[in-house]
């Protein structure tokens, strides 16, 4: 990777000012808050997340709008020139595009987001952003970054830099440990979670907390209690790059209301989908997709339950075989009335359905099988009972496939 970017001029070293951000869960939705606080204020954003959801172009933002495919065509074969047949990975490759891009686009700032890990990952090429964030660190790709947590945290923890704030969303302990001792080795002074900031909720108002300084402000636009978490660490990583940058303005208020992440507890409000069920239900979506993600969302489901008892909720799973289901799947034991699981069309690397029931029933969780999402979300439909709810779930590979269909 600084091989190629040696040979294409460095593009790394004429960005705007990065915020660079790892974790496992959450670390996109952080990426949403912050760029949406940003833009709220005036600044154009650059923004490099990753997988996308329908089409490529969804993870290179530049000054507020994706890549076009002119653009992208021309930036990615130049790159492919410039490489010369040498080994590359299909992530290494398009970031280097990325940045290529992002250095010739002006722009106030650019959120900079992880593809895998941290320390190796190609995206960590940037000597010194202007903040390094890690969201909540937990189990996820074990083949890659070990199977401990603090083996992960260590990962996560190489964006770290001497001199560079780091900003630390929810930990638990083991990973946070990790984190601080990269950070004390190095010279990286941390604010953290439950120590510099803090954020709840207050009825339907947010009160943030960060070096004794106490702000209310709206409830974030996404939903879920997993995200006052992501809101909190991306008002922290504004209000510190806010400090580093002689108070350059910030709208925290507005950019927590307007703030976007498709696939992440999202209500579908179109689509073949929806004739599927009757007018007083609605439908959801969602790309979590390991044991903390359904922990998260566990609990929001129980929320409906607990506003609306009577009201059925049924769940429609498909993952990839990398994954867990079964510790995502524990999460859901006694909450949803059924359990329809799908073969995600298209992805070789897709759990069967019929795996994907066998771990739901060791989960606790009784559970069927669908030819597809329309079959079972109409299944789910027949149920008689009122202001039902179906949440499509388990993957975002099965997220972008719905949404590809939905607008």
């Amino acid at each position: 990777m600084q091989g190629l970017l040696d040979a294409l001029g460095n593009p790394e070293r004429a960005l705007p000012p990065v915020i660079h951000v790892a974790g496992t869960n959450g670390k996109g939705s952080t990426c949403a808050y912050t760029r949406a606080i940003l833009e709220a204020a005036g600044h154009r954003v650059h923004a490099y997340t990753s997988p996308h959801l329908v089409r490529f172009n969804e993870r290179i933002v530049l000054a507020g709008r994706e890549i076009d495919d002119p653009a992208f065509a021309a930036i990615l074969e130049e790159c492919e020139a410039v490489n010369a047949g040498a080994p590359i990975t299909l992530f290494e490759i398009t970031t280097a595009a990325a940045l290529l891009a992002f250095a010739r686009t002006p722009a106030d700032a650019l959120v900079l987001e992880v593809g895998l890990g941290g320390r190796f990952d190609a995206t960590n090429v940037v000597d010194r952003p202007i903040a390094a964030a890690i969201a909540p660190v937990s189990i996820d790709h074990q083949q890659y970054l070990g199977d401990t947590l603090e083996l992960i945290a260590f990962e996560k923890a190489g964006i770290l830099k001497p001199g560079v704030p780091g900003v630390i969303g929810i930990q638990d302990p083991r990973a946070l440990a990790v984190i601080e001792a990269r950070a004390a080795e190095i010279g990286a002074p941390l604010t953290r979670w439950g120590r510099e900031f803090s954020a709840r909720l207050e009825g339907e108002r947010l009160v943030f907390e960060m070096d004794g300084v106490r702000e209310t402000l709206p409830r974030p636009a996404l939903p879920g209690a997993h995200q006052i978490g992501n809101a909190a660490l991306a008002l922290a990583v504004c209000r510190t790059i806010s400090a580093a940058q002689a108070n350059a303005p910030v709208d925290r208020a507005r950019g927590l209301q307007t703030a976007t992440w498709p696939a992440r507890l999202q209500r579908l409000t179109r689509g073949p989908l929806l004739g599927r069920v009757r007018p007083d239900w609605s439908l959801w979506l969602d790309g979590g997709h390991n044991e903390d993600a359904g922990r998260a969302i566990g609990e929001h489901v129980a929320g409906w339950r607990r506003a609306d008892p009577e009201a059925p909720v049924h769940l429609v799973l498909g993952m990839l075989n990398t994954k867990d289901p079964r510790g995502y799947l524990r999460h859901f034991a006694g909450l949803v009335d059924s359990v329809a699981t799908v073969t995600i069309p298209g992805e070789q690397a897709s759990l069967s359905a019929e795996d994907a029931a066998a771990a739901a029933r060791d989960a606790g969780v009784a559970a069927t099988t669908a030819a597809s999402v329309a079959e079972a979300v109409a299944r789910a439909g027949a149920d008689p009972r009122p202001g039902g709810r179906v949440l499509i779930a388990g993957s975002l590979y099965l997220a972008g496939k719905v949404l590809a269909d939905h607008g």
